[in-house]
């Protein structure tokens, strides 16, 4: 009797795996606001250079400001781009009034003009509040040439999700999910809170660094605890039903910044209910998994007998004792004695693939997903409405992972996912750029499978890491996963070069993933391996058997082939 006998022993997906998933769940309603929160709170704003009052020149020439209105005046100052739009970063020397009142003799007549000459904006700029009240990028002016420093925000904030990858994964394989948990909780609240305030850009980033850190401790340590306590038949239902407050956040995300059109009351809307997550998870149970592998078997009986009598199953604290417990254990308490860093996931063979594969694997389904989804004001219609809409699309994206999953598997689900947003990020480079609900259509069904890619892998690496790794194997996966989001924004960059390459590039990656994943081992109803032995005996002997059966069926036709020779020999 393994672990997994164990959990359907005391119940299975009971009232305590109930409640247990949903309460670490919750927070992914707000984990996309944190993920995609730059949209909002680092908007750009229509904005143009600011224009002086026009007043005192208009009549000093004997002209009418009556006669100029709001539209006209900016002519007068702003000069058009390329596109017929006033420019956003330059504005005339002096006012060309003859581009709006040419129509008027005390103009001609009063006004040598000469060529028009324009600067940078010396003044500030003027920004629109139409979609946005207040930004970052409104703030502290960050356009034109300190554009970079906008989109530079969200690298720095996925930087620290990056940084939380390497640090949180091997930290709670030292001291555990719970507590690993309980302290993300608290810094995202905290410092997320904090950001609000800050009256600083450099302040702002590093806050979000250290926020991002938190998020990926909370993005970690709730995956674990959902696997490590869940049933091995129940992991894909529960896995897929989980990740949908994420999808549900997105949409969430969505009403609150446009009701709350102000970063810094936004900024705090998505944080402050985090305290309400870090109250309630001190009811959470530790890994049982964990607790026995860290030698603290009598601390793992008490979760385990708590979970039986909240799942209605008392009778089952008698029966499950600590002798029982260690005994069908042994293999994994031998295991455990054993200090596993980093270098372990590299160090044999099995091991060395996965870790390889799911680390292309990861980083191609940030990369196209953030590339997607972090430039949503491109598309031309609200970004409140196409922020709904990409949210939305990972429902019917989801249910097809679950089905896909259950059915056809792991490998073939992971590379269908990938191979298809790949599909629907190319045609888009075909599409005319005039052609604006078409182009949108494959974005949002690009995105709605890069989703659905995301919730194979998560289920996935869970189930391909053993225990004793585990959070350590996701944190390397989930590394790659943030260096993938760190480069998604910087490729856009490449329109200005050739406007295609960016679709070029994101489903280029997402091709060669999907190639790659099928080449990972099925998990599909297989147990958990406990240590990385129960990882090269299930997925390292399966080639070899298969090689070992090949050489048996040749030596026996070569007998066989013997044997007739011999036969007709002595026939002679």
């Amino acid at each position: 009797m393994g672990f997994s006998d164990i959990l359907d022993q005391i119940g299975g997906v009971g009232l305590f795996q109930i409640i247990h998933v949903t309460l670490l769940s919750i927070p992914g309603l707000l984990m996309a606001s944190q993920n995609l929160l730059n949209n909002f709170t680092a908007g750009i704003p229509g904005h143009h250079c600011y224009v002086p009052n026009g007043t005192s020149w208009a009549l000093d020439q004997n002209i009418s400001v009556l006669e100029v209105d709001a539209p006209e005046m900016l002519q007068a100052y702003i000069p058009m781009d390329t596109n017929s739009k006033p420019s956003k970063c330059r504005r005339f020397r002096k006012a060309q009034w003859h581009l709006v009142m040419a129509n008027m003799s005390a103009v001609r007549t009063h006004v040598n003009f000469t060529e028009a000459e324009t600067e940078t904006c010396q003044d500030g700029w003027t920004y629109d509040r139409t979609e946005f009240d207040a930004t970052i990028v409104s703030e502290w002016n960050l356009v034109c040439t300190l554009r970079p420093l906008k989109q530079m925000s969200q690298t720095i904030y996925m930087g620290g999700v990056l940084a939380g990858a390497i640090i949180f994964g091997g930290l709670s394989d030292k001291f555990g999910r719970r507590a690993l948990l309980i302290w993300s909780y608290f810094q995202l609240a905290t410092l997320g809170t904090c950001t609000a305030f800050t009256n600083s850009y450099l302040t702002y980033c590093i806050l979000r660094f250290l926020t991002g850190m938190a998020v990926s401790g909370v993005i970690l340590n709730s995956v674990s605890l959902k696997v490590e306590w869940i049933p091995t038949k129940s992991r894909t239902v529960v896995g897929t039903l989980s990740s949908f407050f994420f999808t549900f956040g997105q949409m969430i995300l969505a009403g609150v910044a446009y009701q709350l059109r102000d970063w810094r009351k936004l900024q705090v809307a998505v944080c402050a209910p985090y305290f309400i997550c870090f109250l309630y998870s001190w009811w959470f149970s530790e890994s049982a998994r964990w607790l026995i592998l860290n030698r603290r078997s009598e601390d793992a009986l008490k979760q385990i007998h708590r979970v039986a009598r909240i799942n209605g199953k008392p009778e089952m604290v008698d029966k499950i004792t600590l002798e029982v417990l260690e005994s069908n254990m042994q293999k994994e308490i031998q295991s455990s004695k054993s200090i596993y860093t980093m270098y372990d996931l590299l160090r044999t063979r099995v091991m060395r693939k996965i870790s390889v594969c799911l680390m292309f694997v990861w980083f191609s389904t940030s990369f196209a997903y953030y590339g997607l989804a972090m430039d949503l004001q491109k598309f031309g219609v609200s970004i409140y409405l196409i922020q709904v809409i990409f949210g939305a699309v990972d429902i019917p994206a989801k249910l097809l992972a679950m089905t896909s999953l259950s059915f056809l598997g792991r490998p073939i689900s992971q590379a269908g996912c990938l191979l298809l947003s790949a599909a629907a990020i190319f045609a888009n480079i075909f599409v005319p750029s005039d052609m604006q609900t078409l182009r949108t259509t494959f974005a949002v069904l690009g995105k709605g499978l890069t989703s659905a890619s995301f919730t194979c892998v998560y289920l996935f690496t869970g189930e391909l890491y053993p225990t004793v790794i585990r959070q350590t194997g996701m944190g390397f996966s989930s590394t790659m996963a943030r260096v993938g989001s760190m480069a998604a924004p910087a490729v856009l960059i490449l329109d200005e070069f050739l406007p295609t390459l960016p679709s070029v590039v994101y489903g280029g990656s997402a091709v060669v993933a999907g190639v790659i994943s099928l080449f990972l081992p099925e998990t599909l109803n297989v147990p958990l391996p406990e240590t990385i032995d129960d990882v090269e005996e299930k997925w390292g002997t399966q080639k070899q058997t298969s090689q070992t059966m090949k050489e048996t069926v040749a030596l026996q036709d070569m007998k066989e082939g013997e044997d007739g020779k011999s036969t007709g020999l002595d026939a002679l």
